[in-house]
Parts: structure tokens; C-alpha cells; sequence
């Protein structure tokens, strides 16, 4: 199975395109998955490397500047749009960015850290920026941001505390938890193909009139995509892991930026992170695929 995890994600993208219909009804296990994903993922965090540096800034604050630059860019150009690329720049590191990094050789101790930050950030500018741009009036920055925390903080400290506990109490549950920590990159597997099949659910039953829209949301998400996968990169290498960098500010809580999209903006906004959620996914199948090629090239 290891030689083939690089076809894992595609497979995955393939059985939530074509199955879609039927493998949605397994979204109500999908927090459940996440969260059995991190704890084991977790379980080989050395807190004592956790902290806050000069990484985590530079990516909040791209975060922050560029989610704000292109809604006020693409503004003029479509209100909906502009939304989508607000959100989906904005929104949180997926907890599956760590899975992912695992295989891909990161830190995990240097993503942990921004995953929390991040979505701790997201949680209190999210209500704040709602508003800003339009979200109905009758919403309060407290209700939105007790609702968004409530949705991504129990999924991030559940199972941190107890793979902390694990860690401390359990060591040798802990070694044998560690010598299959690629469990946590099937557990993945298995959400992503429950996220895809509710992405090409959502595309299908809202999208399928204005076609030309559909175009530019296709293009946008895929710039995005683009771009938060360089500059992570960048930001990654110039303070020692490249592939950190990218994770942690290319992959995205979609399923939590489609939730925001739908539920304080225009909904149709929530086609954009929608699409973005193949992209980062497909990237993740050739960053796999690249690092395989090198391993075998090097037997």
C-alpha cells in the first residue's frame, strides 16, 4: 500500500464524482473521521516544539491582506465572486493539511501550530468581516463567533488532549500508535471522498444555468489555489520546510469555507471553495507522485 498512496486522492476524487449520490449519505461521519485523522496524527506532536514564530505571522497576515484584496479587486467585476474568493483565501488549514504533510516529509510540530492559530484567527475576523461585506444585519459578531468556534475547536482539542494523554500515560500504546501514524492519511482518504461527493452534489443541484459564472469561479479558485500553494512554499523555504508551508496555507477547511459561504453570504459564493477543494487535492496527488519518483529513483 505505501508504493500506492500517490493514487489514493485520485481514486477518492473519482469514486465522489461518479457515487456521489450515494456516498453523501456518509456526511454525518465525516467530524468523526477528522477527528480520529488528527489524533493520530497528534500522537507524534512533541509540544515542547510548539511556537509561535515568525512563519505563523507571515502567513496570517497573507491570510488576512490577500482575502481582503481580491473581494475589494473582484468586487466590481461580480459580487458573488468576489465572495467566494474572500472565503476561500480566508478560511482555515484543514486538519487533513497534517495527514498530508506526514507523508510529504513536514513538520508536523510547525503545522500544528499554525492549524491552531489560524483557525482561532478565522473564528474571531470571520464575524468581524461578514459584516463588512454584507452578511445580513440581524447576525452579531458573538452568535457568528461562538458558531464558527463551536464548529473547529472541538475537532482541533479533542483530539490533541487525548493524544497528549496517550502520550504521557500510555507510551507504549503511543509507540504503537506512532509505527501506524499513516493511518490518519487513509482516514483522509476516506473524507475526502465523502467531501467530494457533497462538492459535486452542491455543483450539480446550484450550478447549472449561468455557465459563464461557472467559468470564472473555475478560474478564480484555480488561480487561488495556485497562489496560496507558491507563497506558502516560499514562506516554508525561507524558514526551513518548504512542503509546511504550502500545506498550511494552500490546503483548506473547505467543508468549513463552503459552511460560511452558505450560511452568511450569498450562497451561490460557495461554489468557488467547492472547486477549490479538487484543486488542492489533485496538487496533493502530484506532490505524492513527485515524492515517490524521487524515493524510487534513490533505491
Amino acid at each position: 500500500m505505501q508504493r500506492y498512496k500517490s493514487w489514493i486522492l485520485p481514486i477518492a476524487i473519482v469514486l465522489g464524482i461518479f457515487f456521489h449520490e450515494h456516498i453523501v449519505i456518509l456526511s454525518p461521519a465525516l467530524p468523526y473521521l477528522i477527528a480520529a485523522m488528527l489524533f493520530f496524527s497528534f500522537n507524534s506532536l512533541d509540544v515542547r516544539k510548539m511556537r509561535f514564530s515568525m512563519f505563523d505571522f507571515w502567513l496570517l497576515l497573507f491570510q488576512l491582506v490577500v482575502s481582503t484584496a481580491v473581494y475589494l479587486l473582484l468586487r466590481p467585476f461580480d459580487e458573488v465572486v468576489a465572495q467566494g474568493a474572500f472565503v476561500t483565501v480566508l478560511a482555515p488549514t484543514a486538519a487533513a493539511a497534517i495527514a498530508v504533510s506526514l507523508i510529504l516529509g513536514a513538520n508536523v510540530s510547525m503545522m500544528s501550530t499554525y492549524l491552531i492559530l489560524c483557525n482561532l484567527m478565522v473564528a474571531v475576523v470571520a464575524p468581524l468581516s461578514f459584516t463588512w461585506i454584507g452578511a445580513s444585519p440581524d447576525i452579531s459578531f458573538w452568535s457568528s463567533f461562538l458558531t464558527i468556534l463551536s464548529r473547529v475547536f472541538p475537532l482541533l482539542i479533542a483530539p490533541f488532549v487525548l493524544a497528549m494523554l496517550t502520550r504521557w500515560l500510555f507510551p507504549k500504546a503511543n509507540d504503537y500508535i506512532n509505527r501506524h501514524k499513516s493511518i490518519s492519511f487513509y482516514l483522509w482518504s476516506v473524507s475526502l471522498t465523502v467531501v467530494i461527493s457533497r462538492a459535486i452534489g452542491l455543483l450539480m443541484n446550484q450550478f447549472q444555468e449561468n455557465k459563464i459564472l461557472f467559468l470564472w469561479m473555475v478560474l478564480v479558485s484555480l488561480f487561488l489555489c495556485f497562489l496560496q500553494f507558491f507563497v506558502g512554499h516560499r514562506i516554508g523555504k525561507h524558514y526551513g520546510d518548504y512542503v509546511a508551508g504550502g500545506q498550511s496555507l494552500g490546503q483548506k477547511n473547505t467543508v468549513l469555507a463552503i459552511w460560511m459561504a452558505q450560511n452568511y453570504l450569498n450562497p451561490l459564493c460557495s461554489i468557488v471553495p467547492t472547486l477549490y477543494v479538487i484543486w488542492q487535492n489533485l496538487y496533493n496527488s502530484f506532490q505524492m507522485m513527485q515524492k515517490e519518483r524521487h524515493q524510487n529513483s534513490h533505491r
